[in-house]
């Protein structure tokens, strides 16, 4: 069964030509030309995979990915953006995207991304029972079935990607792991943009796992190399 991706994208010109790369990758493809109409259809379609773009008519991009996220947390989604400004990535990000990718681009960049949020979609969904099921750390514990995430008797609420990388680090407890080893397990490709958006992603996740609770710390910097999750 062919792999569905839905392309929410106005500019016609750039519409047609994802969809006729995509289906000449062998994907499904459909098409929304509006914020409502792409909300309709992803909440609605069976879908692998949506590319948003952030500017749209009738409702915007990210207000389209906040409503989708409210039904589905798992459905792969990458923006599509113009706009080559960091805090437009992170509100998405933030908001629960998956990736993200800046107009003009390379359609073997774009198909070298969807494929890797595909595949990494693919593997947590499909955790077989005989893998462990719940990493912990101190107090915290993921349920990987679940995409559960609770510290103490506190649920913590992460974006798709957060998780993924939050599981990465626990799933490599009492090891250092490079800024590499993440961007190519947790991210899935040879990532050639920003690399300083590990470190907004690894801020995000010391807010929200580590602030506010007694023996806070659980992601520790190793200077020049990359990061650590440790018990002491």
């Amino acid at each position: 069964m062919k792999q569905r991706i839905l392309v929410v994208e106005d500019e016609i010109q750039i519409a047609t030509i994802l969809k006729i790369e995509l289906e000449f990758e062998g994907y499904e493809v459909l098409v929304a030309h509006t914020g409502k109409a792409g909300l309709e259809a992803a909440l609605h379609e069976e879908l692998d995979l949506v590319l948003l773009d952030v500017m749209l008519p009738e409702l915007n991009g990210i207000e389209v990915l906040k409503r989708i996220r409210n039904e589905n947390t798992l459905l792969p989604i990458i923006l599509l953006t113009a706009r080559n400004i960091t805090m437009d990535k992170v509100e998405g990000l933030d908001q629960g995207a998956n990736d993200y990718i800046t107009k003009p681009f390379e359609i073997e960049e774009l198909l070298a991304r969807i494929r890797s949020s595909i595949r990494q979609n693919s593997l947590t969904a499909n955790a077989t029972r005989e893998e462990e099921t719940i990493l912990s750390i101190k107090d915290l514990f993921i349920n990987l079935d679940m995409r559960e995430v609770k510290r103490g008797d506190s649920s913590i609420a992460l974006t798709p990607k957060e998780f993924d990388l939050l599981v990465y680090l626990l799933s490599n407890k009492n090891k250092i792991v490079t800024r590499e080893n993440i961007l190519m397990n947790v991210w899935g490709y040879e990532y050639e943009g920003e690399t300083n958006v590990i470190d907004v992603y690894i801020r995000h996740l010391r807010k929200k796992t580590e602030e506010g609770f007694s023996d806070p710390i659980i992601i520790q910097t190793v200077r020049g190399i990359g990061y650590t999750v440790r018990e002491k």
